[in-house]
């Protein structure tokens, strides 16, 4: 029995709120996990509010519909009237109408129906992030369930509101982020939390006041067949690329232009930001404040495909971020054999190693200085970006991140149903 419960395939359900395949890290952790999972033989199943996840073949989408109030092509509407009539619609667009963000909690109502209906299909729940209160019904009542928690969730709020200039908009962002006290409850309450690194493992467990004992480190992976070195005869000099999605202070981009823009008094310097900035948002505003708009390129959203070339066509790559719970552009650009400096915020000291050139975080000169000599010093960029490519290899691999993945599933199994 015992030997039965610890070899035979597990039947698997991740539930991610949003799987967006192109904006943000949710969409690309569960394509991935679950794909890996698939790849040791376990049957993979993703359940998934709107935006939906990009899936292997081999892993069956089950889809919650909601009113995808944030969708950029209808943002803040609804599709139709009609879907009011359902009580929870209604309850997900009074809550959006207040300002607060509702998809988590929603969600976890849609979830816990679901699984209620479908729990004989399941021998584990992994949830990724959501955790409302129906993600905690599922672990107490229904199948045994463990979350990731990427990073805290605190700490976006806390850079939002320092950078707020007025009591209305601090106001906007304390209801906006309301849902964390839910995750805070909810996650307390889980036997087992994955988190991507050691940094946020300590940094979860102190905001949501988490026993260490309850959490399990598992590093994300990276996708080779998207992020990979293209070997060009030569890279441009002098040209920077950063991986910026989202117009957020925490990612910490306008102090890579303020460094950019120090730069180019003293030397050509050209740098291409894979992204698009928020429409009359801070950055655009930077940007012509400092005026350099002739030399700061915005790709807008590109295709996976498309990620190689343009870090190909790189000198070095910058990740300015004031906080990362794991830092996956680090790794990507590692992965391409980019010469990387990142900031010394979150987990980034721990995923870079001593790969890249670490700077403190909120400091443009320090940017400055250090783009600076590595645009200057060609060998010590080769030395850098061949460490990069070995750490990658070494270390950020999904087949390693579902091997480990799968035993705290068994050992949540097996403290859920009373075997040892």
């Amino acid at each position: 029995m015992k030997k039965n419960l610890h070899s035979r395939p597990l039947k698997i359900c991740l539930l991610t709120y949003r799987g967006n395949p192109n904006c943000g890290g949710q969409g690309v952790y569960i394509r991935h996990l679950s794909k890996a999972l698939s790849d040791l033989g376990h049957r993979v199943d993703v359940v998934s509010g709107p935006p939906y996840p990009h899936l292997d073949s081999n892993v069956r989408l089950h889809k919650l519909p909601s009113l995808d109030l944030y969708n950029p092509e209808h943002p803040f509407r609804v599709k139709k009237i009609s879907d009011l009539v359902n009580p929870l619609n209604m309850y997900e667009f009074l809550t959006m109408c207040r300002g607060r963000f509702p998809e988590p909690f929603t969600f976890g109502v849609r979830a816990y129906c679901f699984l209620q209906k479908n729990k004989m299909n399941y021998d584990i729940v992994h949830d990724n992030q959501c955790l409302a209160y129906g993600i905690g019904k599922i672990a107490q009542k229904v199948v045994p369930t463990i979350a990731t928690i990427h990073h805290p969730i605190t700490v976006d709020r806390h850079e939002e509101l320092k950078s707020a200039r007025t009591t209305r908009k601090k106001n906007k962002i304390k209801r906006w982020y309301s849902f964390i006290e839910m995750q805070k409850k909810v996650a307390r309450k889980l036997s087992h939390i994955v988190t991507v690194s050691e940094c946020s493992k300590k940094d979860i467990a102190q905001e949501f006041s988490i026993n260490l004992s309850k959490f399990r480190v598992v590093h994300n992976g990276i996708n080779k067949e998207f992020f990979y070195p293209v070997h060009n005869e030569s890279r441009p000099d002098n040209s920077i690329i950063v991986t910026n999605s989202a117009d957020t202070p925490l990612k910490g981009l306008s102090y890579l232009l303020e460094a950019v823009a120090q730069l180019r008094k003293k030397q050509s310097v050209k740098l291409t930001v894979i992204g698009e900035p928020t429409k009359n948002g801070t950055v655009k505003r930077l940007v012509a404040e400092l005026g350099i708009g002739d030399i700061v390129h915005f790709t807008g959203r590109i295709k996976n495909e498309e990620f190689a070339d343009y870090y190909s066509r790189a000198t070095i790559a910058v990740v300015p971020s004031l906080y990362e719970g794991f830092g996956l552009p680090a790794v990507e650009a590692m992965a391409c054999g980019v010469p990387l400096i990142s900031t010394s915020g979150g987990a980034l000291p721990e995923v870079v190693g001593d790969a890249g050139i670490i700077v403190p975080p909120s400091n443009s000169a320090a940017l400055s200085r250090e783009i600076s000599l590595l645009f200057n010093h060609s060998d010590r960029r080769k030395k850098m970006a061949q460490a990069g490519l070995e750490r990658v290899n070494s270390i950020f691999n999904w087949s390693i991140a579902a091997r480990e993945t799968e035993e705290i599933y068994r050992e949540a199994i097996d403290g859920y149903r009373g075997f040892s």
